[in-house]
């Protein structure tokens, strides 16, 4: 067997140029592969980083995304006097009552105007997301007319930077800083008084609340018995499975999309590499005739040229990965379908996509070689000398 291994490798050294077009091909489907496995986990990581395990989001009964969801007064005040909810440094009640509205802002380049979330947060907004810090500037004063922005949206919109105003709602909004949300989907908003901004929009209600809970196994108790409360029309996640399921249509679309270029890409890669090996079958009929004499028995001869078939993919997702793992740099922004908003994120490449491209190449390169491998290997010595 290490002679025939020996054999495959020194013949991939013979045909450079076709060799090298073929793995190539199969190159541009592995990095086309790969990429669009990093863009859907680049988008999971971001909406599922949003949330945390240890809060829990109210929302209207039914309402997929906050913008749709409405919760008065009289519930928020039922909700925050709950016992599993954990007693911040002051003395109360770790919640953040939240109203979300879209306002659309132009952007620095195109100057195509593009949906901005705005977050109205509590107080303990930062108590409840402690993964959340201001990186430049301040936090917005409770009760005034001051805004914080997101790390994502820093040079992106207009006037969308610290010391600038934005004017919305009939007032203008003053930016005092500016903070990091660890790369979540928090980094696209814009956070600023709840009261205020309910006041600016003239609603009497909030969009969503969230708690941080003192035990995180207390979400199953707090969930059956405040669903169940007649007074009450909400619905009860954990954050981070609330931000999870508003990935899933984008996230859809993208494997979708992604995996039926693939598959029209591999075929093509497919293709090349069964008319490279059945070339390299064609030229090397005297070899095999003779490997065949000196008693090599079919089914090494099969496995020598499928070997081959499978170094060439194996070169060619070395390269497709290499180039794959730069879009990791790479940051771009989308609308999220489901919130309507604009999402910033960025490629991921994890070890189950590395995984699961290298699988990818070698089915690649075993269904173009196995054909041209069984030809070789069905070939009689007589005829193969006799040709060559």
């Amino acid at each position: 067997m290490p002679l025939l291994l020996s054999y495959s490798w020194r013949n991939l050294q013979e045909r450079k140029l076709t060799n090298l077009l073929t793995a190539t091909g199969m190159a541009l489907v592995v990095f086309v592969y790969a990429a669009v496995l990093m863009l859907d986990s680049g988008l999971k990581q971001t909406l599922v980083a949003t949330g945390e395990d240890t809060n829990v989001i109210f929302v209207r009964r039914s309402a997929e995304v906050e913008i749709q969801s409405l919760i008065d007064r009289r519930q928020a005040r039922i909700i925050e006097s709950q016992p599993e909810i954990l007693i911040g440094d002051e003395g109360a009640p770790l919640v953040s009552k939240e109203v979300a509205v879209l306002i659309a802002q132009p952007r620095r380049k195109t100057k195509q105007a593009s949906n901005l979330l705005i977050r109205g947060v509590g107080p303990a907004a930062l108590a409840v997301r402690p993964q959340i810090r201001i990186a430049e500037g301040r936090m917005f004063r409770p009760g005034s007319n001051e805004i914080v922005i997101g790390r994502a949206l820093a040079g992106r919109f207009e006037d969308v930077e610290i010391g600038s105003s934005l004017r919305f709602a009939q007032r203008e909004w003053r930016i005092v800083g500016r903070f990091d949300a660890g790369g979540s989907g928090f980094d696209s908003e814009i956070w600023g008084d709840s009261e205020q901004l309910v006041q600016s929009f003239r609603r009497d209600f909030f969009s969503s609340i969230t708690v941080r809970l003192a035990d995180r196994s207390g979400f199953d108790a707090l969930k059956a018995r405040l669903e169940a409360d007649p007074r009450l029309t909400i619905e009860a996640k954990r954050e981070r499975i609330f931000y999870e399921e508003q990935s899933r249509l984008l996230s859809g679309f993208i494997q979708i999309l992604g995996l039926t270029l693939s598959v029209m890409f591999s075929l093509g890669a497919v293709i090349g590499a069964t008319i490279t090996m059945y070339a390299a079958v064609a030229s090397r009929m005297m070899e095999v005739g003779v490997l065949r004499a000196l008693g090599f028995r079919r089914s090494r001869i099969l496995i020598a040229f499928l070997v081959e078939a499978l170094l060439l993919a194996l070169i060619g997702w070395a390269v497709g990965i290499l180039f794959a793992s730069l879009m990791t740099q790479v940051k771009i922004t989308t609308l999220n379908w489901t919130s309507l908003s604009e999402l910033a994120f960025r490629f991921v490449l994890t070890p189950g996509i590395v995984l699961r491209s290298l699988v990818f190449a070698l089915v690649m390169g075993f269904l173009g070689g196995f054909l041209p491998a069984v030809r070789a290997a069905r070939m009689k010595i007589v005829d193969a000398l006799r040709v060559a």
